[in-house]
């Protein structure tokens, strides 16, 4: 019961420091480039809208006129406030649910850690989580057209699962044959291919904002793993301690 204590206070403690560092982070970053391409998206959803209902007032399918607006209604955090909280506690939950991996992985380890051996597990979920999807699936800002979402969910979950599987055969099994094992695990992603946007569609957005906000969430990913490896190193000997 004491471990499992340890780990459950760590991941708290730590998710709720890094999903509001990351969220203040955000702010002044990705959110702003989001923001942006949103002007882009709205604007181009507004003339496809405006032909949709061209088109279907020449037929008088009220029908698809009413399921147009019913679309149209859809909730989504109103600008301000309202969309800030809601992304802070989306990152404290979505921290603390990483952190509670990142701690039980260190238990099972049986060694004890300080912030700089967190550090390196925090730098090897950011290489498991944001590098090897984004060399397939790059972070998207509204308005990119991309292959149907549970397509590349699969792909994600695969290409994270490898990696984390290589990187654990690199770093603790020391023999040629793991190192192959490895290399293949973390190829095979990519090999196979992530899932392919749709043909004939383009980014509503201009191509030197998706290059900044790709640059922008990539560096708030490293942020937040090395904050939360960090802390979760610091806290979770602490605790044992």
């Amino acid at each position: 019961m004491s471990l499992f204590r340890s780990i459950v206070f760590t991941a708290v403690l730590a998710g709720s420091i890094v999903g509001t560092a990351v969220t203040a982070v955000q702010f002044f970053g990705t959110s702003q480039l989001i923001a942006r391409a949103e002007v882009y998206e709205k604007a181009g959803e507004t003339s496809q809208a405006a032909d949709a209902e061209a088109v279907v007032a020449a037929g008088h399918d009220h029908a698809a006129m009413a399921d147009h607006d019913h679309e149209e209604g859809g909730w989504e955090p109103a600008d301000g406030v309202e969309r800030t909280a809601f992304t802070l506690a989306a990152n404290i939950l979505t921290a603390i649910g990483y952190a509670l991996a990142l701690t039980g992985l260190i238990s099972m380890r049986g060694k004890a850690i300080g912030w700089r051996e967190g550090l390196m597990w925090g730098l090897a979920g950011f290489a498991c989580v944001m590098i090897a999807p984004m060399l397939g699936l790059p972070p998207e800002l509204p308005g990119t057209p991309s292959a149907p979402l549970a397509d590349r969910q699969v792909w994600w979950i695969a290409t994270a699962t490898a990696t984390a599987c290589g990187l654990a055969l690199i770093a603790f099994h020391r023999k040629p044959w793991t190192a192959v094992a490895a290399i293949v695990l973390i190829a095979a992603p990519h090999v196979i291919g992530a899932p392919a946007a749709p043909e004939g569609q383009h980014a509503l957005a201009p191509e030197a904002l998706e290059h900044q906000f790709i640059a922008a969430a990539a560096m708030t990913s490293l942020v937040f793993w090395a904050l939360l490896g960090s802390l979760t190193g610091t806290f979770f000997r602490r605790f044992e301690a």
